[in-house]
């Protein structure tokens, strides 16, 4: 049986965005045919659940039945990578969670394969988070995230103070995720679809849809820049699968919109 793995994805600071990297994630190992589930921390109602429901379950993770949900099915579950949006605010409390249960010690000890995405603000507070994960990465893979998908004028503080706590956790990886058009943006938001449907023009059940040919223009060129950003860390090599030969993510990207004009 693979090695389960699980994608954490979160921040304290809220608004940077967390959920629209988890939705790129998840079409991401859907092009690359990746099994995966994933969970939505933001209970009762979450928003990761409103574009890919058929994968996603919304928990509490605060609550010990919730976190036996997840963490109790990795080996049993079908799916072998598992992504688990966490709510705003509680990004340093469900890693000490993950601390006490023995999931840290089982990451750092090869028996499960784990990964943060940690997706950092404009503010001198998202860097003053990285200090207080820097302690919960031991046998993590440690992604730091500059989104700039909700916030043109990123990153304010100066590139050494920055530089200061990045350098804090060591094997630390930068991504980066570029701004979408905001009205393609706004689109795919209404729309209720993921990233993938959209360019490919389809509702919610696969059936036709009539988007914004340019608007889904927009949102190709975006996630075939986010996939490239995934293709350079080898994430699929990260969760123990190989990406499939000949069919790299930005050709699948291209590809969706004529599927779905057809």
């Amino acid at each position: 049986m693979a090695k389960p793995a699980v994608i954490v994805v979160g921040a304290d600071k809220g608004g940077v965005g967390k959920t629209t990297v988890s939705r790129t994630l998840l079409d991401y190992f859907s092009a690359n045919n990746v099994p995966t589930r994933a969970f939505d921390t933001e209970s009762p109602r979450g928003t990761l659940k409103r574009f890919h429901p058929d994968i996603t379950e919304i928990v509490d993770m605060t609550t010990t039945a919730d976190q036996m949900k997840i963490f109790d099915t990795l080996n049993s579950a079908s799916p072998s990578v598992t992504v688990i949006d966490v709510r705003a605010g509680l990004m340093s409390n469900a890693l000490a969670n993950l601390r006490d249960i023995g999931f840290l010690d089982a990451a750092k000890s090869g028996q499960i394969t784990f990964a943060v995405f940690h997706i950092l603000g404009p503010s001198i507070a998202s860097l003053d988070e990285i200090a207080e994960t820097a302690g919960f990465m031991q046998g993590a893979k440690y992604f730091l995230v500059k989104n700039f998908i909700n916030n043109t004028s990123f990153f304010e503080w100066d590139q050494a103070t920055y530089n200061s706590y990045f350098h804090r956790i060591k094997d630390a990886t930068e991504l980066v995720i570029p701004k979408l058009n905001e009205m393609a943006y706004e689109q795919v938001e209404v729309s209720s679809v993921p990233f993938l449907k959209f360019v490919a023009n389809k509702g919610t059940q696969d059936e036709p849809a009539n988007y914004s040919f340019v608007l889904r223009g927009y949102v190709r060129h975006w996630l075939a820049n986010v996939w490239s950003e995934f293709d350079r860390i080898k994430l699929t090599d990260i969760v123990g699968k190989e990406k499939p030969t000949g069919r790299p993510p930005s050709n699948a990207v291209a590809g969706g919109v004529h599927d779905g004009e057809k």
